[in-house]
């Protein structure tokens, strides 16, 4: 069961620093990173996505982090935030694609959907499993 926290912890925490981080940078005047697009309205002009799209991803993904990183948060609301994290991974990865950008930019997200996918499927372990018993006799 250590293995499987270990490993649930690694994958969420690596998952929620690069939505909190992209949330961040949406919303930075010069996005840090390679992929500036200063030129062409940030990352949500480059993709021809409407400026109104980054704030609600932005606000998002910071309910979304908090829903796997804060204790005690009902499990169907965690579910919500697994689905949204990963319908927002493929939808960056086909936007990236419908643009023409390089391979990089189309399997960054999935290689996040992956990750995304690990820690869903490490949760889903620790839910079925019983609490063990932390008590003496």
């Amino acid at each position: 069961m250590k293995r499987i926290n270990a490993i649930y912890w690694a994958s969420t925490l690596l998952v929620c620093a690069v939505m909190a981080f992209s949330a961040v940078n949406f919303n930075l005047s010069h996005p840090l990173g390679p992929a500036t697009y200063s030129r062409e309205g940030g990352a949500f002009g480059h993709l021809k996505l409407p400026d109104y799209l980054r704030i609600e991803l932005t606000a998002a993904k910071a309910l979304g982090v908090l829903a796997l990183l804060v204790p005690g948060i009902p499990a169907r609301l965690k579910g919500f935030a697994y689905s949204g994290f990963a319908i927002t991974l493929v939808s960056a990865s086909v936007a990236h694609y419908s643009v023409g950008d390089s391979a990089l930019y189309i399997i960054d997200p999935l290689i996040f959907l992956g990750l995304l996918i690990v820690s869903y499927l490490c949760w889903q372990k620790n839910q079925r499993e019983p609490a063990a018993d932390t008590t003496t006799s």
